[in-house]
């Protein structure tokens, strides 16, 4: 689980809460029912107008993944094909419909058994093509709704508070209240604001980064069930996987972690004994 959306927002309003107090207000005078309502619920309505109740449906269920954050490392995806090679490799491709009817992954196990059935390579990729387009589409409509409501908000907010300062001006008789309403004609554009950029952005944004991490993972899947369908050597398929996965992501164990520096270390190392060596044999 990576808590990075649940920590931010908390932070931007812990921030928030700090600013209110150092500033000698009360959270009580920002917690108004009337403005809340108006920014909330109208922000969503006019989201919904936008588009379609399908898409607002995607984009609900789209939430709890975005706020647990989960993804496969690439290096673990990249193991898990090496070990798929290995096993084509000395067993067939047939082996490989075991190992489709245990994997829990849908789209690798949809692959494993079209290659288990001798389905074209050519055509295998398109329909794996096809399948990663799908999800990604569907990515992008939740996304494209959250980062829509981060658009309408503070303009719902901002009407919020012309409607509340049309109020004030009906209530010039009463000078003694004014400033009371004042103040709160403008708690709608805050939680215009605030909403926007402490919530529905950032929820946005998340659900767009989750999206492309994915369709990376099934574009590595997709390139490495191709490879061992067309007999790759397991190393070199490796290796070949490591080098689509940017350095950073790949972690110690991949390119350029610390194993590779052991190695080289020992291999430099080696070297230098062979020198030794071979030295002392040109002096004796």
């Amino acid at each position: 689980m990576d808590p990075a959306t649940l920590v931010g927002i908390l932070l931007a309003f812990g921030a928030l809460y700090a600013m209110i107090t150092l500033e000698g207000a009360h959270v009580q005078s920002l917690l108004l029912p009337a403005p809340m309502v108006l920014v909330f619920v109208a922000t969503l309505a006019v989201g919904i107008a936008g588009g379609t109740l399908k898409d607002f449906i995607v984009a609900v269920k789209a939430v709890p993944p975005a706020i647990m954050g989960k993804s496969t490392p690439p290096q673990d995806t990249i193991d898990s094909v090496v070990v798929l090679a290995e096993k084509a490799r000395s067993e067939g491709l047939l082996a490989l419909e075991e190992e489709a009817t245990t994997a829990k992954d849908p789209f690798l196990r949809g692959a494993l058994q079209n290659i288990a059935d001798g389905t074209d390579g050519e055509e295998l990729r398109e329909m794996l093509e096809d399948e990663i387009d799908s999800a990604s589409s569907t990515h992008r409509t939740a996304s494209k709704f959250f980062m829509s409501l981060g658009g309408y908000a503070p303009t719902v907010g901002i009407v919020g508070t012309v409607v509340s300062l049309t109020h004030v001006l009906e209530n010039l008789s009463k000078p003694d209240e004014l400033g009371h309403m004042i103040a709160a004609a403008f708690v709608a554009t805050l939680w215009g604001l605030l909403s926007a950029n402490f919530l529905w952005l950032p929820i946005g944004t998340r659900i767009k980064r989750l999206g492309d991490m994915e369709t990376a993972r099934m574009t590595l899947l997709m390139e490495g069930v191709l490879a061992v369908q067309a007999g790759s050597q397991p190393r070199l398929l490796g290796e070949r996987l490591k080098a689509m996965v940017p350095q950073h992501a790949l972690g110690k164990g991949g390119k350029g972690g610390k194993d590779d520096g052991k190695a080289a270390k020992a291999a430099k190392g080696a070297k230098g004994t062979g020198d030794g060596a071979a030295q002392g044999k040109a002096a004796a």
